[in-house]
């Protein structure tokens, strides 16, 4: 066990910061516990690693478990956004002048594992989160090793270490089967853990988009998170261009249309639409809902 105390030069907003790094209530590798700490396992480059944080007025105290808690508690700052700066950001809409003022500790935060965020990226191609997050769950539980950490009274001891990439590139097809993730994602996913070292050092939005099945909108939803990216707009999200239409311009737009609403902030992007995602202003629903398919069925 190791500890770090952090004192940032701004009001952290850990929860917010962190929230993108979720995946479902249910997450095994995140959560938060009564009292206010929020908790993620990784598969660090120095092996499996838990980190706790609870974020105060004024210090961030940290706690590290296991061969990968001095990387993690290294990349705390950059997790928490030390490497960001919002001040890039002029907003010059109205809505999004009152996100800033009502998150002020909001950062864009980095994780600094590419392959770790391109997994649950994968299983979210195409698919409702409640879908994606389904088979996230099984596929941790099945082959993520318990985190490391303290008993069970302290609510580590559920948590998951995602597995590292070999271990995905060997999962077989029925496993990928009952997690109800098909074929073409399993694929993807294999074909990456593959080629991960790679990833890790040499990431860009090149890169991930020359592998068989990532494409504009998976590359984004990694470098939102692994890199901490601040434009990289998700296009083709299902979601995403009616919210950012309806708070920029008070109709539903498709791609093309968020796109031009977005153009006067190039370069924070992705900092926009993580704003209104958390502003809680969302567009009436009047049509269809995406069905939540299951492929354990087939």
């Amino acid at each position: 066990m190791l500890t770090r105390q952090w004192r940032p030069p701004w009001p952290v907003d850990a929860r917010g910061t962190l929230s993108a790094h979720r995946r479902g209530t249910g997450d095994p590798a995140f959560q938060t516990t009564p009292d206010g700490a929020i908790w993620r396992a990784s598969h660090t480059p120095d092996g499996p690693g838990t980190l706790r944080i609870v974020a105060g007025r004024e210090i961030v105290e940290a706690t590290a478990y296991g061969p990968g808690a001095g990387w993690l508690l290294d990349g705390l700052p950059e997790l928490l956004g030390a490497g960001d700066d919002p001040a890039a950001l002029t907003p010059g809409h109205r809505v999004l002048r009152e996100a800033v003022l009502r998150q002020p500790g909001l950062r864009i935060g980095r994780t600094r594992r590419v392959f770790e965020a391109l997994v649950p990226a994968v299983l979210e191609q195409k698919v409702v989160s409640m879908e994606a997050w389904r088979a996230w769950r099984y596929l941790l539980r099945r082959f993520g090793e318990p985190a490391p950490g303290p008993p069970a009274s302290a609510g580590a001891n559920r948590l998951r270490v995602p597995p590292p990439p070999q271990v995905w590139a060997e999962i077989p097809s029925w496993e990928w089967h009952r997690s109800g993730a098909e074929a073409v994602r399993a694929r993807t996913i294999m074909h990456a853990a593959r080629l991960a070292s790679r990833l890790e050092n040499r990431v860009s939005d090149e890169t991930l988009r020359s592998l068989p099945g990532i494409g504009v909108w998976t590359s984004a939803e990694i470098r939102q998170r692994a890199l901490g990216d601040p434009d990289a707009v998700s296009v083709g999200d299902y979601n995403l261009p009616a919210l950012v239409g309806w708070a920029l311009a008070g109709t539903k737009v498709d791609d093309a249309g968020m796109l031009e609403l977005l153009a006067p902030y190039q370069g924070q992007r992705y900092r926009v639409t993580r704003l209104l995602e958390l502003s809680g202003s969302r567009p009436p629903r009047r049509g269809p809902r995406m069905r939540v398919r299951d492929y354990r069925a087939f």
